[in-house]
């Protein structure tokens, strides 16, 4: 079972995106298109405040009928984020993706942002993983 640090270091997009609580939800939504991105961390003062999301912006803004460019994105972020460390277990991460029904999860070291981990990002390092088994169990059954 991988670290989420192995997951991490091995990301090709290893860039963590982020707003301000003072960004209007119209210039977030606007940077996650451009970069084609589900989510954006919000730090205030480089410290993480909370994360928004696709999901967020669809059910707090777009079902509601509000402005996307009159509302910051203080208003619609989760600010109770749950984070995980670098030493935590990939299969630790999708439990409490699938419990909690999140599709992003802020990695914190020290307090600190290093990365972001998707579900996306598990999934591919399961499949791998998995794959890998395979081969050795064939493998072992031709006794090479």
């Amino acid at each position: 079972m991988k670290s989420v640090a192995e997951i991490l270091r091995t990301k090709p997009q290893a860039a963590v995106y982020s707003v301000e609580p003072t960004t209007t939800v119209l210039e977030a939504i606007k940077l996650m298109a451009e970069k084609g991105i589900g989510a954006l961390v919000v730090l205030d003062k480089g410290r993480l405040a909370g994360i928004v999301s696709e999901r967020d912006y669809a059910r707090k803004v777009v079902l509601l009928e509000r402005s996307a460019s009159d509302i910051s994105i203080s208003e619609i972020m989760t600010a109770d984020v749950l984070t995980v460390g670098p030493s935590d277990t990939s299969r630790y991460c999708m439990q409490l993706m699938t419990d909690r029904h999140l599709r992003h999860l802020p990695v914190l070291a020290e307090g600190q942002l290093i990365g972001l981990l998707s579900i996306g990002d598990l999934v591919k390092h399961t499949i791998a993983d998995q794959a890998s088994l395979i081969q050795q169990l064939e493998q072992y059954i031709r006794g090479e």
